[in-house]
């Protein structure tokens, strides 16, 4: 009896890790190049969140060297090197915002180490008009930027990372958690009159980059990060998450609990009876008590009863 083969048919889309394998690309350059759109996703019919579809991963498999490169991340010393500059100018750059992160992670003293793509160092370098800062003496505006304490990298890398963000958002209340990531749940609380909505936004807000276990110090220092601190930044965030609140709730109200049938009101819980633990002898002494009060010398009329006289 001959036994006939049948192929699987490939499935049409893949999840990140999958694809990210078949690219030959590590998952955190497979996540960058998603961030960034050079691989486009789809959504999961099914609701597993986003997907790649198989004939991105073809359009892209003769490209996976040219893809690589384009999200490679240097820190400060390889990216002071690609800019022919010494590693405190770098520094100097990047706190003054002239350079962005795009990604960051903490070393084991648990200080950030910031992260830049090195093609848009090279595009930096490349720019004419950067030639001055590159080789000349920083202009004393942003000397003096410098020395009132600026420093845009965390503010700069947390506006990257929220266009990430709302251009992976599938629907309007996504993007409202999209922006809600980024405020303390307390500016939240006070932007939502609706507590429906405020419950709503809080349970979708986007979680930082994962680092370490929840509540450890990593994990702490990404909360950090994640949080805008300035003034004017939560102005704009706070502008822009009611924005799309208001978008949202035109699409599709918030989720509210069902309501409870008619008359059907929920009966408050009785108290346990309280339970008094009387002493082991004393219960002893209460049974035989108890026992002689039913006893025929006590219930009957023949009784003896002391006389009266």
């Amino acid at each position: 009896m001959s036994a006939t083969a049948i192929a699987r048919p490939r499935p049409l889309h893949h999840t990140f890790g999958r694809a990210a394998r078949e690219l030959g690309l590590k998952r955190g350059e497979f996540d960058l190049a998603v961030h960034l759109g050079r691989i486009r996703t789809v959504p999961d019919e099914g609701g597993g969140g986003r997907r790649v579809a198989r004939a991105e991963i073809e359009r892209l498999r003769d490209r996976a060297d040219e893809l690589r490169e384009s999200v490679r991340v240097v820190g400060t010393t390889e990216g002071a090197a690609l800019l022919e500059i010494p590693s405190g100018r770098f520094t100097r750059f990047a706190k003054l915002g002239l350079v962005t992160p795009v990604n960051w992670y903490p070393n084991r003293y648990r200080a950030v180490v910031w992260l830049y793509l090195a093609a848009e160092l090279r595009q930096f370098a490349a720019d004419e008009k950067n030639a001055l800062l590159l080789t000349g003496r920083t202009p004393g505006e942003l000397r003096d930027r410098l020395r009132t304490g600026a420093d845009q990298r965390a503010r700069n890398w947390r506006g990257r990372h929220c266009g990430f963000l709302l251009r992976a958002a599938d629907g309007s209340w996504e993007r409202a958690g999209a922006l809600a990531g980024f405020l303390n749940p307390d500016e939240i609380d006070d932007l939502l009159a609706d507590p429906h909505e405020r419950a709503h936004v809080k349970a979708i807000r986007a979680a930082p980059p994962a680092h370490g276990a929840p509540g450890s110090p990593s994990a702490q220092l990404a909360e950090e990060l994640m949080t805008a601190d300035e003034p004017d930044e939560i102005d704009w965030l706070r502008n822009d998450l009611a924005r799309a609140v208001a978008e949202a709730r035109a699409v599709r109200p918030a989720p509210r609990p069902a309501p409870r049938p008619h008359g059907a009101a929920a009966r408050p819980a009785l108290p346990a009876p309280a339970q008094t633990e009387q002493p082991r002898r004393l219960r002893g002494l209460l049974r035989l008590y108890y026992r002689a009060l039913n006893s025929p010398s006590c219930t009957t009329d023949t009784s003896s009863r002391p006389s009266r006289s």
